[in-house]
């Protein structure tokens, strides 16, 4: 049974997960390019290289934006499944629903890898790189089918 909530705010509310994925999805991109500029610092062999990537806390900026990408993505998957269920008395269990969940998973696992990262573990920092790209491949599908939903919302009732 649906709770009672204001249709106008029902409506409303079912805006905040799409927008808050698609600030997502932006983060996930910069993640990717700090990620990829801390690989360079990591790799660089001259001391004129590496200067302006020391500069730039390229690792330590990866680090703090991959939390918040672990954070948001937590909180906007459940957010995205109490809004439904607010909103309609149900879960709708699709590619969509399920794909995020198994999204949240691997962001979670790709962020417990840190610790081994840091103590220079390869494996670990292989299966992170491929975690997250499969995530990212993931989103920009995610995103179109979230657009998908969305026009369905946007439709008026028959």
């Amino acid at each position: 049974m649906p709770l009672e909530i204001p249709s106008s705010v029902a409506f409303g509310m079912s805006f905040v997960h799409p927008v808050l994925m698609w600030v997502l999805l932006a983060l996930s991109g910069y993640g990717l390019y700090l990620g990829i500029k801390a690989k360079k610092l990591r790799t660089a062999t001259t001391a004129e290289e590496r200067k302006p990537l020391i500069q730039g806390q390229f690792a330590q900026r990866h680090l703090k934006i991959g939390k918040i990408i672990l954070a948001v993505m937590v909180l906007g998957t459940l957010g995205g499944m109490a809004v439904t269920y607010l909103n309609n008395g149900k879960l709708f269990v699709g590619p969509h629903l399920l794909v995020g969940l198994g999204m949240t998973t691997l962001v979670a696992i790709a962020a417990s890898l840190t610790t081994a990262m840091q103590k220079g573990n390869l494996v670990a920092r292989k299966v992170h790189v491929g975690l997250n790209m499969t995530v990212l491949t993931l989103f920009l599908w995610q995103a179109f089918t979230g657009l998908q939903i969305v026009q369905k919302i946007l439709q008026p009732q028959a």
